[in-house]
């Protein structure tokens, strides 16, 4: 038998430019957070570390919601965490399509046992306030599941009288905003949502692998009336929720909620480097100041669409309601698209993204989010972009894309 081991080269991946969806590249003082030594999960520096990090992601979140803390995995994790605790077997969720994402939202509400109604919106296009308050009428559910910025179709749903009308009917109102969160306006109190949760790998500028939640105290109360305490841990002073237990142990919000509490309840090791990365994430947006941000994100998203518009490429979906950080663009006929982003990666290191389902090979999708949503990005990213295309011969301007773009940068 050959024992031989291949040990493979020092790790040196290539530098990119993460103009995509996301993930994107992360802020250089994420990186110098992420080199910080290790220490234990108990550690009253670790779970002071803890307490800090609830504390700026209220300012983030711009809400007073106590219990405010990390999911440890990718945005996806927060997401299914969410779901799977607030929903029992045969509970109803109303769910608003917009693009991909809200088909996972049914996904994950489907496999909990849910009974599921979707409000189902043309791509490129957004739900409103009166179709949400319509199928509350009808269908009557304890949850609105929704996502605030799907980058499949690029569109940022209006949240803000959806909250209203949710919290008048007193449904339980969640939004996904990995996409979205730091770029484009988020008020978590004032828009009336429960539950919210969140990534990093976006406008947040850090690596995807740690999930932002808050919860409501109305929606940690609902959460916690399903708490079940693990054998082995579990105390006399423990009570045993009334409602069935949560269907996962890893995504249990309940638990989750008391290890990050004062008890400190034992649920899982705390991915300690992720946690120094969300932490510096959230010590960004709030010293720049969330205001500055997400201008700086409006300001990038408009200089690259007015570059893209003037190149003679054409936007899709309704434009007044686009995510300030990604935008599609749709493919010129002339040229495939798979071939132009490679050349793009190859030569240039620019890295734009393609598309789901019914958009796949027709629009590209491209973000200008956290660390990357400067000038400089943006400039590059068009000029290499009309490079190419003129390579292959499609129907362009050429020569306008970038002074279009810097008017937005006087």
């Amino acid at each position: 038998m050959d024992t031989t081991q291949t040990l493979f080269e020092t790790l040196n991946p290539p530098q990119r430019l993460l103009m995509g969806p996301g993930p994107i590249n992360a802020y250089p003082r994420v990186h110098q957070a992420l080199s910080q030594s290790l220490i234990g999960q108990y550690d009253p520096v670790m779970t002071g570390y803890m307490n800090q990090v609830q504390s700026l992601y209220r300012g983030v979140f711009e809400t007073n919601n106590q219990q405010t803390f990390l999911v440890d995995g990718t945005a996806r994790s927060g997401i299914e965490a969410v779901l799977v605790s607030i929903l029992q077997p045969g509970d109803k969720v109303l769910i608003p399509v917009i693009g991909r994402f809200g088909h996972l939202l049914c996904e994950i509400a489907q496999r909990v046992g849910a009974e599921i109604k979707t409000i189902d919106v043309e791509w490129g296009q957004v739900c409103t306030a009166e179709q949400v308050e319509t199928a509350i009428k009808q269908f009557q559910p304890k949850l609105l599941a929704t996502v605030q910025g799907d980058t499949s179709t690029t569109m940022n749903q209006p949240l803000a009288d959806i909250g209203e009308v949710c919290h008048r009917h007193g449904v339980l109102f969640y939004c996904d905003a990995t996409a979205s969160i730091a770029g484009n306006e988020l008020k978590v109190d004032e828009w009336h949502l429960d539950a919210v949760s969140a990534g990093l790998q976006k406008c947040l500028g850090g690596p995807s692998g740690s999930s932002p939640v808050t919860l409501s105290d109305l929606c940690a109360e609902v959460i916690n009336r399903r708490k079940h305490v693990e054998a082995g841990i579990k105390a006399a002073h423990h009570q045993e929720g009334v409602d069935c237990p949560i269907q996962s142990n890893y995504f249990d919000l309940a638990m989750i909620m008391d290890y990050w509490g004062p008890e400190r309840l034992n649920h899982h090791t705390e991915a300690t480097s992720m946690l120094y990365a969300a932490r510096e994430c959230a010590r960004l947006f709030l010293e720049e100041g969330s205001n500055t941000v997400i201008a700086r994100h409006k300001q990038a998203g408009d200089a690259l669409a007015a570059g893209l518009a003037a190149m003679g490429l054409r936007l899709f979906g309704d434009q007044s309601t686009k995510m300030n950080n990604v935008l599609g663009v749709y493919i010129p006929d002339e040229v495939d698209g798979d071939t132009i982003r490679g050349e793009l990666l190859n030569r240039f290191g620019i890295e734009i993204g393609t598309s789901f389902g019914p958009l796949h090979g027709k629009i590209w999708r491209i973000g200008t989010m956290g660390y990357n949503a400067r000038q400089e990005c943006v400039l590059t990213t068009l000029a290499a972009l009309e490079s190419i295309l003129l390579k292959y011969r499609a129907k362009i301007a050429p020569g306008q894309a970038v002074a279009a773009a810097m008017e937005f940068y006087r």
